[in-house]
């Protein structure tokens, strides 16, 4: 049969054993389909299925709904994050202050990137009642807390080194991370950025209570 516009073109089988190919698929689809429109709303059962070249109820077996696949994209989304804190932190040395700053720079360079991905991790039409969906409270409490920790860990180190007064790190690396989200949030959202381009350099050493030096 022919494909047309709803009908999805024909996939070519997954062996056995990899069915787990599938879900892959469909997770890559719906990162697709947001990476191009922005916008999710246009990820739907029909638009992955069609994207993914199967019948739409071929998803129920991995995701038993839309905010199932949506959870996924978002858990890829902060594990490519984590991956993104996690080099630039392979690439800083040893000096703790200039760890902080590469992994703050990681972050804010991430959302700039993928602002469509951004925007979506933190929230967004996708987030659902949760009476209404698989999705749980734990799922989605969870979002996120390694790329807190890495936060939390170079802002320790820096405490530890006597090169920041902050005598609680755990605390103090909240508020630098809300700094760092509400800075990469609005540049994610907005055409052009009001603030000074150094807007970044000027709020981390406030946040993180670096000394001067």
């Amino acid at each position: 049969m022919k494909a047309t516009k709803d009908t999805p073109a024909p996939r070519t089988r997954n062996r056995r054993g990899q069915g787990g190919r599938l879900r892959e698929d469909i997770v890559d689809a719906a990162v697709a389909l947001l990476d191009e429109t922005g916008d999710e709303r246009t990820i739907t059962l029909r638009s992955i299925a069609r994207r993914v070249g199967i019948a739409a109820p071929s998803i129920y077996p991995h995701f038993s709904d839309q905010p199932s696949i949506m959870l996924a994209v978002v858990r890829r989304a902060f594990g490519e994050l984590e991956a993104a804190l996690r080099t630039a932190l392979e690439g800083a040395g040893e000096d703790p202050r200039a760890r902080l700053y590469a992994v703050c720079h990681a972050y804010l360079d991430f959302s700039r990137v993928h602002p469509e991905r951004y925007r979506t991790m933190f929230g967004g039409l996708w987030m659902p009642t949760l009476a209404d969906t698989a999705v749980t409270e734990e799922d989605l409490v969870a979002l996120g807390d390694s790329n807190l920790r890495i936060l939390s860990g170079v802002l320790a180190a820096c405490a530890e080194a006597g090169l920041s007064t902050s005598t609680d790190p755990g605390a103090d690396s909240y508020a630098l991370w809300l700094g760092l989200h509400g800075l990469a949030h609005q540049r994610s959202v907005t055409r052009v950025f009001p603030g000074p381009d150094d807007i970044g350099e000027r709020m981390i050493p406030a946040l993180a209570r670096l000394r001067e030096g």
